[in-house]
């Protein structure tokens, strides 16, 4: 039997890139609180270093499938793994199926299972696109405009998987970490 809704314990972080996700766990972290850090950056890296397609620049769908692989992967870790304390995700497995919708590449029967089966917290923090911190790197590429329009999928997504996302306000990371907590009550 799967704990999720407001019971669970795992809490999702998503929203575009370069909104301040990691920062704000790395945070928390700080607090004494543990995350899952997101699969897609580690992917990228390895795909990287051994040629591979399975990137969003190349194959898409192939990088989908080895993120939903991945993020299912985590979830099952954390789960066994886990005590009663809360766990942030930074991204969860409906974000694969953002992506989906993002690049236009159908849902496959096992994503829209796994998003359904391994189910988080239903508060889920957003983290708005946030221009005057948006930076793009080796492995984060998409422009502005594109954070934009996945922070609207993510937020879409995410509500019609009947999750209630929080929106983070655009201030310090100190300030995240005290909202965060405030609507957890701790």
């Amino acid at each position: 039997m799967n704990n999720y809704g407001e019971k669970s314990s795992f809490y999702v972080f998503t929203g575009g890139p370069g909104s301040g996700k990691t920062t704000t766990l790395l945070a928390l972290q700080k607090h004494g609180y543990d995350h899952v850090p997101e699969v897609a950056r580690k992917i990228i890296r390895e795909q990287m270093d051994r040629n591979g397609d399975a990137l969003p620049w190349k194959n898409r769908q192939k990088y989908r499938d080895l993120m939903l692989d991945r993020s299912v992967d985590s979830y099952l870790s954390a789960r066994q793994h886990h005590e009663e304390k809360p766990l942030f995700f930074d991204r969860g497995i409906p974000d694969t199926l953002a992506y989906s919708i993002l690049e236009d590449i159908p849902a496959s029967e096992k994503l829209e299972t796994d998003v359904n089966t391994y189910r988080y917290h239903s508060k889920v923090f957003i983290f708005p696109p946030w221009e005057e911190i948006y930076r793009t790197d080796g492995e984060r590429k998409q422009d502005f405009e594109e954070a934009l329009k996945t922070y609207e999928v993510m937020t879409e997504t995410y509500a019609r998987l009947n999750y209630k996302p929080v929106v983070l306000p655009k201030t310090n990371v100190e300030e995240r970490v005290k909202f965060i907590l405030k609507h957890l009550n701790l």
